[in-house]
């Protein structure tokens, strides 16, 4: 079984930095992409950021050069260092792995629970 755990939301005024981390455990393999998505309230989940295997990264638009992600690859956990916040980043925010479970076997997304990221004054 595996299990992707979210850290590091919280309330934060705008302007503030937050820094969300995610730990991927149990029965795996090999980890390729592992990312950040969010869902604001009313909205699909959209793709925040995410890191390949390889150290490709890609960035949503909006977020690019505010927002850092990186990975440990010994530790299979991957982080998002949030600066400059603004009300609009405000949404739960999922961790999000592609992972095989076994050698050469098939990769399966997997999603933590997600973490709360609220922005205000």
């Amino acid at each position: 079984q595996v299990q992707l755990v979210e850290s590091g939301g919280g309330l934060v005024q705008p302007g503030g930095s937050l820094r969300l981390s995610c730990a991927a455990s149990g029965s795996i393999f090999s980890i390729n992409t592992m990312g950040w998505y969010r869902q604001a309230p009313g909205k699909q989940r959209e793709l925040v950021a995410r890191k390949t295997s390889g150290g490709s990264t890609n960035y949503a638009d909006s977020v690019k050069g505010r927002f850092t992600i990186s990975r440990d690859y010994a530790k299979k956990t991957v982080s998002l260092q949030m600066n400059s916040l603004n009300p609009e980043n405000a949404a739960v925010y999922f961790c999000s792995a592609d992972i095989s479970t076994i050698l050469d076997g098939p990769r399966w997304d997997y999603w933590g629970q997600g973490t709360q990221v609220t922005v205000s004054s």
